[in-house]
């Protein structure tokens, strides 16, 4: 109901046969380019504000161009860049250009879709970076799926250094800091091949044959402090991909004789490569894969490997349901439900109605579905066996019992992205309430509950302005929203735009929930701790937040999240029922990282910036609560 946005999104192609390999098997020179395009156009859902591609020809002639790149923004990037490359194509072999020097033909491709979660937007925030060199093999192109709590240290890092960045933003410093790494490491082969008696050019064939991603990583990514996926090309033809050290980041690779791929997702390789999902590997947390330019693939553990915390939130809301896991997982987070589903509803299964908003929540749907149904198949059970069969009426109760179905319909269908942002006050929420068009003559007047599942249920403001304003014009008796993930409590700094304290209804509830029983103490005791950790040792950081929380059950943090999205003109009751912890790791147990949830951040820099959150909140700060 209410879109949450994701970083980025990867894709990363190195074709390990000559060019002409390709023509002659697919009939193209295109065929990288091509599947750079189905690559990003699969992972289009983790990316609408902005994307970029990247390519390097290896074996161009000096003078002649050999890395290109090309940027849009907007939802409709993919469709932009590819048309102006391909224009771009057409002017070419116009001019007699070989086939095989086309623009953007080449060995190695990097793709980027781009969801800003910092509010910075503009061209020059757009992904891959490029750090430009006469000499190939300091030639550095950067995108990557990240977002990193620790930006001033990092900063801090590289000005030390004598470096002055143009821009304060993570990957324009990861690149200054990746770039300078890669400088030295060409003078360390320079010095070491000179050394040696090596004279150029043959010097310099062997720096671009000899770099050492191992060393150009190491120093760089020991002062990295966040989830990432980080990808970069050299102009020299070696490509890599890196994984944060707790796996918060997602990062899938295959490769075979022909080519090696990386991508966020696995469906995305399968279906792209046709290859089946367990051919399709995950890069270790901490590692980097390598592919050097004589194509030989290499895995480099660059940093120590930390407790696993793969981020839940990107197995429940954002990767593609096509996935063999994932959809399962999904179908379980639904079924996990059952139980607070029927006490929501007094186990009124036959005056009751289950649907789901919006479509990404249909997988959840399908499990909770069939978990009330096994539910109504041991009820009948009971039921049957209950009966007296040498009653005169047996057959009749027996088919009276065995008729009984769950009540599922389609009650909800978004209709128009309305422009309300034209209008003000109450007409907004008159026109937000027309999001979506509703299923009339299914619900009986004051009788049925209606039961709505979501994936999530973060801010609560789609719910109030649009959602439970519809549903009740059906004039049910009770409507329940039913949320498959558990309430979000903590901001997200590792990618996901939720990174403002005062943006949650949970937090907002448990806040009045304390004021209304006398607890300000409690906030006000938080603040302290809050502002006492800021300067603190990481060793020595705690989330003093989660006592917000702490005096309430999840029950009663619900029940203050239903009274504050429900609008005096409703006339149904409305109740909330959340996911639990427990329900959400029985689910998806390849995916332990919770701290949305729970408050327990995986790095240092997430705990520092939580509480940096509370403080900003608790003073006030409009642009950063």
């Amino acid at each position: 109901m209410e879109p949450l946005k994701h970083e980025c999104g990867v894709a990363m192609i190195k074709l390990r046969k000559p060019l002409d390999f390709y023509n002659e098997k697919y009939g193209t020179y295109l065929y990288g380019l091509n599947l750079l395009y189905l690559l990003m156009e699969k992972q289009h859902n983790r990316g609408q504000e902005a994307a970029g591609v990247g390519c390097v020809y290896t074996h161009s002639k000096p003078g002649d161009e050999y890395i290109f790149r090309e940027r849009a923004l907007g939802s409709g990037a993919i469709t932009e860049i590819f048309d102006r490359i391909r224009a771009n194509i057409h002017d070419a072999l116009v001019q007699g250009t070989p086939m095989q020097d086309l623009p953007f033909v080449g060995e190695l491709y990097m793709g980027h879709l781009r969801y800003s979660t910092t509010g910075k937007s503009g061209m020059k925030y757009v992904h891959p970076f490029l750090r430009r060199n006469n000499w190939p093999s300091r030639n550095l192109m950067l995108c990557g799926n990240f977002n990193m709590t620790n930006v001033d240290h990092i900063f801090g890092d590289i000005v030390s250094r004598g470096q002055h960045p143009r821009v304060m933003s993570d990957t324009v410093i990861l690149l200054e800091q990746l770039g300078e790494s890669l400088d030295n490491e060409n003078q360390r082969l320079h010095r070491q091949f000179r050394d040696r008696g090596v004279k150029e050019p043959e010097l310099s064939r062997l720096m671009e044959d000899n770099l050492d991603f191992k060393r150009i990583l190491e120093r760089p990514a020991a002062t990295w402090d966040g989830g990432y996926a980080l990808c970069g090309i050299t102009g020299s033809g070696d490509m890599m991909m890196m994984r944060d050290p707790n796996g918060i980041r997602p990062a899938y690779y295959y490769y075979d004789d022909e080519i090696f791929v990386a991508a966020s997702e696995r469906p995305v390789i399968q279906t792209a490569l046709n290859v089946p999902a367990k051919a399709i590997r995950e890069l270790t947390p901490g590692a980097a894969i390598v592919v050097k330019k004589d194509n030989s693939v290499h895995i480099e553990q660059i940093l120590p490997q930390k407790e696993y915390q793969h981020c839940s939130f990107e197995r429940i809301y954002f990767s593609r349901g096509s996935d063999e896991a994932i959809y399962k997982e999904r179908k379980a987070l639904g079924r996990n439900l059952t139980r607070q589903i029927l006490d929501a509803i007094d186990g009124d299964l036959s005056n009751t109605i289950f649907s789901f908003i919006p479509n990404t929540a249909e997988v959840a749907y399908m499990g909770m579905v069939e978990g009330l149904n096994r539910h109504l198949q041991e009820e009948k059970l009971q039921q049957i066996l209950g009966l007296d069969p040498t009653a005169q009426d047996y057959q009749e109760q027996l088919k009276k019992i065995l008729a009984q179905r769950l009540r599922t319909e389609k009650i909800a269908i978004k209709d128009i992205k309305l422009r309300t942002f034209i209008t003000e006050g109450n007409q907004r929420n008159d026109l937000a309430a027309h999001v979506y068009d509703v299923t009339y003559g299914q619900v009986r007047d004051k009788i049925d509950n209606l039961v709505v599942i979501d994936d999530s249920i973060v801010r609560g403001t789609t719910l109030k302005q649009s959602i439970i304003r519809i549903l009740d014009r059906l004039h049910p008796r009770r409507i329940v929203i039913v949320s498959s993930s558990p309430q979000v409590r903590y901001p997200d700094y590792y990618g996901i735009d939720m990174s403002r304290m005062a943006e949650f209804c949970a937090f907002k509830a448990a806040i009045e929930l304390l004021r209304n029983t006398g607890r300000q103490a409690i906030i006000d005791d938080v603040y302290a701790r809050c502002k006492a950790m800021i300067h603190v040792p990481d060793e020595e950081l705690q989330n003093p937040v989660q006592d917000i929380y702490a005096p309430f059950t999840d029950e009663e943090i619900s029940r203050q999240i239903a009274k504050m999205v429900t609008s005096q003109e409703i006339e149904a009751e409305v109740v909330i029922v959340y996911q639990s912890l427990d329900g959400l790791h029985e689910a998806i147990p390849s995916a332990p990282g919770d701290w949305y949830f729970s408050g327990r951040y995986p790095t240092p820099g997430g705990c520092r910036m939580v509480n940096q959150a509370f403080v900003n909140w608790y003073e006030g700060n409009p642009m950063k609560r």
